[in-house]
Order: C-alpha cells, then structure tokens, then sequence
C-alpha cells in the first residue's frame, strides 16, 4: 500500500506544471479599439492597465451625434492628468514611457442636453520587453557558421514588415472611423432634407385648396333662383 500511494504521489507530482512556469506573470497587453454611444448629459470613463516602461498611443473620434464634439481627459495610474481637451471632434496622444498601473479615459457629453455621442477609440501598445524577448530569440537561434543572408538583415527586414502592417491597420482603422461619421452626417443631412421636403410638399398641397376653394367661391352665382 505504501508503494502504491508513493507511486501516485510521483506520478502526480510529474503531471503538475513547474512553479513559475505555468501561468506566471500578467497576461501580455494586446491593442483595443471600441466604439460606444454616449448618452446626453453623462460622462463615460474607461481603465486600460499598461506595464512600465512602455509606450501608450490612445486616439478618439465622434463619430455620430449633433456637433461631432466631447470633452476628454486622460490620467495616469498615479492620478495625475496627462491630457485634457474641451469640445474635440478627434485626437492623438502617445504617452511614453508609461507606468505599471491602470489609464483613466474619460469622454464628458455633460455640455449637451439633448443629443448623444457616437464615440470610437483605440488603444496602442508597443512595449520595449517585445523587443527584448525578440533579441534574446535571436540571439538563441542565430548559427555560429556565416551565412550570405545573416540573421540580422532578416530580423530587421520582419521588424520592418510588422511596423509597418501595424501602421496599415492603424491606418485603415482611422479611415473606417472618418467613412463611420461621414456616412452618420449625410444620413442624419438626408433625413433633414426628406423631412422639409415634405412639410415643403404638404404646404404646397394646403395652399392649392385653399386657391381653387378661394377661386370657387368668386365664381358662385349667390343671387337667389326665381320661383
């Protein structure tokens, strides 16, 4: 019996991941874009957690709503306030280095009453420790033989080519947020103009009556019928 419980106790022990191994350390932070309707009146916030010693790129947009226009705020883990803008439609702000803690946004639609926003925003990324795993990987890989293409040059041409894609789909991302608010600005002009057409079109119709009724009127023989 003891032989047998030591044997499951090993086999157990063999089947549990190494201390420090597995899920050790944060999850890694990954880049964000989100888009949501601020209501009139309210004041929406958002926390994003950063590590240290990287960098954050944070850019915004009114997408829909009267004015295209929000207040934002941006403060560190620390409370400090690192940016704050007043009735903008759009804005790009890159903090570096960051520190280890959580990002407040806040968007402020507080100065309207009536109408809501359409807010879209996305969050950047580019951490220094990626660089330092992608040395060190090199650095493991790379052959002790001289070879006509060295490692280096293929490194940096893959560095290269991710900037470089990552701009791109930055890039795309702004642009499908500026066809986003044109489109809701010619929708919300095409629903104006739909709408005075046809108090245009009724008024017109109202006016045709009253002529041919006035007209009809004029024309009517009032004199009383001899008996």
């Amino acid at each position: 019996m003891m032989a047998a419980g030591a044997a499951l106790a090993l086999a157990l022990w063999l089947l549990m991941p190494p201390v420090g191994v597995g899920g050790a350390g944060p999850p890694p932070i990954q880049d964000g874009e989100f888009t949501f309707l601020l209501p009139a009146g309210r004041k929406q916030c958002f926390y994003q957690s950063a590590p240290a010693n990287a960098s954050l790129e944070t850019e915004y947009q009114v997408i829909g709503g009267a004015g295209l226009d929000v207040d934002f705020t941006l403060e560190s883990p620390q409370g400090v306030l690192l940016v704050s803008e007043s009735r903008k439609a759009d804005g790009v702000h890159t903090v570096e280095p960051t520190e280890a803690g959580d990002y407040k946004l806040c968007f402020d639609n507080s100065f309207s009453t009536i109408s809501e926003k359409l807010v879209f925003f996305e969050l950047i990324f580019d951490s220094l420790q990626d660089d330092e795993e992608v040395e060190g990987w090199a650095e493991a890989v790379e052959p002790e033989e001289m070879l006509d293409v060295k490692m280096e040059d293929i490194k940096e041409s893959i560095e290269t080519m991710r900037t470089r894609l990552e701009r791109s789909i930055q890039m795309l991302t702004l642009l499908r947020a500026f066809e986003a608010r044109d489109r809701n600005l010619q929708e919300g002009n095409l629903e104006r103009v739909n709408f005075w057409s046809a108090v245009n079109v009724a008024v017109l119709l109202l006016v045709a009556m009253l002529q041919v009724c006035t007209l009809k009127r004029f024309f009517q023989d009032k004199r009383p019928v001899p008996t």
